[in-house]
């Protein structure tokens, strides 16, 4: 099966942001711009990896406060007491919360270190431009990227819990500052994965 037309060849670019195809012509020390939208034209985005590293370092840095602080204040009946994440789950599987158990675990444990362990994997070897299972790495990046934005189930939950609380009147919920660094740690993966540049994967692949 004959591979599809390749745009450097071609003498073309696709805008990063309207998708329109035009000729590339580099305008010196001007950058190349669309001619539909007039956003910036380049073929990888710039600094991709260093600037995909450097947010990645710093998610996994709010990642460790996120689980040693507390995230919750709770004051009910009987009960009273701050709890991290991990103590949140046991707290909740304890009293027969399952499934917010299981969301919380999931959402808060599970998704995070997988992200960091493939989004790491995927900058290596873009950085060594392997030509191990591109299309295998492509459908891991395809798949961090769309659970990303699934993990902020941890502070809906909190804020769930708190709102649910406060409207029985039966006690007092309080977020506390490991929410912040877990809040802080999700958007810089979701940074991170934006800012890699699934393109790398195929540099040097056969034409």
């Amino acid at each position: 099966m004959s591979q599809p037309p390749q745009t450097r060849p071609a003498g073309v670019i696709g805008c990063h942001a309207c998708g329109w195809v035009s000729t590339f012509r580099p305008a010196g020390r001007d950058p190349a711009r669309c001619p539909r939208c007039h956003a910036r034209l380049y073929r990888r985005y710039p600094q991709s990896i260093a600037q995909s590293w450097a947010l990645l370092i710093a998610a996994v840095i709010f990642y460790i406060p996120a689980n040693v602080l507390p995230v919750m204040y709770t004051q009910l009946p009987g009960n009273s007491g701050e709890s991290t994440i991990i103590g949140g789950v046991i707290d909740f599987w304890q009293s027969g919360s399952y499934g917010v158990a299981l969301i919380i675990f999931i959402a808060s444990a599970m998704v995070p270190c997988t992200k960091f362990l493939v989004l790491g994997m995927l900058l290596i070897t873009a950085r060594k431009s392997s030509s191990w299972a591109r299309v295998g790495r492509t459908r891991l990046f395809r798949l961090i990227d769309l659970i990303g934005y699934w993990s902020m189930l941890d502070v809906m939950v909190v804020a769930i819990v708190a709102a649910l609380v406060k409207f029985n009147g039966i006690g007092v919920v309080e977020p506390r500052i490991g929410i912040l660094f877990f809040g802080l740690m999700v958007i810089f993966t979701m940074l991170a994965t934006m800012r890699f540049d699934p393109r790398l994967i195929w540099d040097g692949a056969d034409q």
